[in-house]
């Protein structure tokens, strides 16, 4: 029999194991809050940046170093609610509300695919830039000043999270608001929705492609509006974006969307998010839409995750996130744990993920609506967006339905 001390000794270890077990599944949740809390602390409404300098960074690029993304700060705020950190939640919310309904330009109703990280004033929030010293002008990117439907989508999702979190009409006026907006100003011909606007301020580019991407998230704002509300506007545009992505089927993967003059884009340029972000936002679809995540398997696993497109490059941790929650939503819990375990070595002394594990990642895709040139890469740094779908994995919460998986 084993003496008193040494059970003792046993009961504690086993103890001390299980605190760390729950540390450990948490490490996501936790980093985010940590990383959140130092932009939020003081005040009621505000952005957080989208990056930090990475390990080899001194600063931030100047096109990023005030730069708090639109979508980041969406997911982010989804992933605290799934967390159980409503309260830093609401202080994110409510900038997105606040941009809803102020923009130092349009009066529309939309929302800007970035905004300057901070705590937000009385005023319209202030749009990221920098002072460029070799042209001695104040500098914009255009990108960031414009607004893409799927971002808008995005920003209502959130604020429809912590309606349903908080139950603060609030939420849900600027979600419709935003929305509507998708509805009025981005709807294509004959099915799905288009970009949204490209370029500096008063005179921006409407952007006429559509993407797969964006259309899965305006299904998945609308149908939760008429959820909630019961009118047809919305569930009209719910089966709008819907026929598009039936339409970007192909049997077993989903094409990225269209060319500007409507016909489809590039079958070889593809990207992961398409792929399952369809059938986690929309779950009455076919069972055939699942057949897209063993294409993934076979077109986009890289080591021990998953890479932007199908050069498998790296691995791209964000996406990595989202398959491990599309596993959990598939019923593959084992392999969405291995993928959220293999995810701690990405993690980073500030509490975010980095978005890569290796120094720069290719999408194949252009970040100019002009350019012929693909110009849009991730880098190894410390990232918002790629912890927060870690937290949303972590705690196998979809966020196109509000709810854990079930």
């Amino acid at each position: 029999m084993k003496s008193f001390c040494t059970i003792a000794f046993y009961v504690a270890a086993m103890g001390l194991l299980s605190l760390s077990n729950a540390a450990a599944s948490a490490a996501f949740c936790n980093g985010l809050k940590m990383a959140v809390e130092r932009h939020v602390q003081g005040t009621d409404a505000a952005f957080v940046s989208s990056y930090d300098p990475g390990t080899n960074e001194v600063a931030l690029p100047a096109g990023l170093a005030t730069t708090a993304f639109t979508y980041d700060n969406a997911l982010a705020a989804i992933a605290l609610v799934a967390c159980g950190d409503v309260q830093d939640a609401k202080i994110i919310g409510n900038a997105l509300s606040r941009a809803a309904g102020s923009d130092r330009t349009f009066t529309d109703g939309r929302i800007r695919n970035a905004y300057r990280p901070g705590a937000l004033g009385k005023d319209p929030p202030k749009l990221p830039g920098w002072w460029d010293t070799k042209a001695n002008i104040w500098a914009e990117d255009p990108a960031q000043d414009g607004t893409s439907s799927g971002n808008v989508a995005w920003a209502a999702l959130a604020l429809l999270t912590l309606h349903e979190a908080t139950g603060d009409g609030d939420y849900l006026a600027n979600a419709r608001r935003l929305v509507g907006w998708i509805i009025d100003t981005t709807a294509c011909s004959p099915v799905g929705f288009c970009g949204g606007f490209h370029g500096y301020d008063p005179q921006q580019v409407r952007l006429t492609w559509m993407s797969t991407e964006h259309n899965a998230d305006i299904y998945a704002a609308a149908i939760w509006l008429h959820r909630l509300t019961g009118e047809k506007t919305y569930a009209d545009a719910a089966q709008r974006a819907r026929r598009f992505l039936d339409k970007m089927f192909t049997g077993d993967h989903f094409l990225i969307g269209t060319k500007p003059d409507g016909s489809l884009n590039d079958g070889a340029l593809l990207a992961l998010d398409a792929q399952l972000w369809t059938w986690m936002a929309v779950p009455d679809a076919p069972a055939s839409w699942r057949k897209s995540l063993r294409f993934v398997e076979q077109h986009f696993k890289v080591d021990n995750g998953f890479d932007f497109n199908t050069d498998r490059d790296g691995v791209w941790v964000e996406g990595t996130a989202q398959a491990a929650l599309a596993y959990e939503i598939g019923g593959n819990a084992a392999e969405s744990r291995r993928l959220i375990d293999g995810m701690l070595v990405d993690r980073t002394p500030s509490g975010l993920l980095n978005a890569t594990r290796i120094d720069r990642l290719t999408t194949g895709l252009s970040i100019d609506p002009t350019s012929t040139t693909p110009d849009f890469f991730y880098f190894r740094r410390p990232h918002l967006g790629a912890t927060a779908w870690a937290a949303l994995a972590e705690t196998g919460w979809n966020p196109f339905l509000g709810r854990k998986v079930q």
